[in-house]
């Protein structure tokens, strides 16, 4: 059976609804021989990355970067993780207020760094998220958790 952890940065209601939204996608009933793992961006390790097949990545934009969390996650993961997990399939949602380009630029730079095959579009999203919004979150987690079926 297949892993996809799902790593994010929750601290706000749009946030939680978004994250929801990829949860939502990633466990629909059509998903099948997919293990989903949730981690708080501060509570994940590079062991839940070494053991996961594919990732899903969320965070809010704080003051034109990804949060501190996943930034300490990313920290936290790159050395131990960089050989091991390269080629493996992610995607990625941000939320901000009104702007989420450097958190697009830094997640885009370190996940490249790290070798990772983009397999979903981005979303991003700015001020309260729409149902278009919700909806490409839900389809994120489904397409990432459908490259990962066997």
């Amino acid at each position: 059976m297949a892993t996809l952890l799902i790593v994010h940065h929750t601290p706000s209601p749009n946030c939680q609804a978004l994250f929801e939204a990829v949860v939502s996608g990633a466990t629909a009933p059509e998903i099948e021989n997919v293990q989903v793992v949730r981690r708080a961006a501060l509570s994940a390790t590079a062991s839940d990355v070494l053991a996961a097949d594919g990732y899903v990545v969320g965070t809010p934009a704080n003051l034109g970067y990804m949060s501190g969390a996943l930034k300490h996650f990313f920290d936290q993961v790159y050395y131990p993780c960089l050989d091991t997990t390269r080629g493996r399939p992610f995607g990625y949602y941000v939320h901000g207020g009104n702007d989420v380009t450097g958190a697009v630029r830094g997640i885009d730079s370190i996940t490249t760094g790290l070798g990772w095959r983009r397999a979903a579009e981005t979303v991003t999203v700015t001020g309260e998220p729409s149902k278009a919004d919700v909806e490409a979150c839900r389809e994120l987690g489904a397409t990432i958790a459908a490259g990962l079926m066997e």
